[in-house]
């Protein structure tokens, strides 16, 4: 094996906001994508305030927790996933 140059660590290009889903998850993306996930998986906001899925195995393998996110991003507010697609599915909530 011919390599010059040392070895150098990466990491992904963003950061991002994630927790773990505890049940299953559909909703429309802001791109017209239906995202679906299951308990295990992660639900996924970028800086710029969108909200994906990522399967359990690829994000655990992509991305490395560097502690928790108590506020929201600058400059964005933080809406409930309900306000942004009206075609959100889950178990049914309880009245009030």
């Amino acid at each position: 094996m011919n390599t010059t140059g040392a070895w150098n660590i990466y990491r992904t290009r963003f950061l991002i906001k994630a927790k773990q889903l505890t049940e299953p998850l559909t909703f429309i993306d802001p791109f017209g994508r239906e995202q679906c996930g299951k308990p295990g998986d992660y639900l996924i906001e970028s800086s710029d305030g969108r909200r994906s899925i990522q399967r359990r195995e690829i994000f655990e393998d992509i991305y490395v927790a560097m502690g928790p996110a108590e506020e929201a991003w600058p400059g964005h507010s933080t809406r409930p996933l309900e306000q942004l697609s009206p075609h959100i599915t889950g178990p049914p909530r309880a009245s009030a």
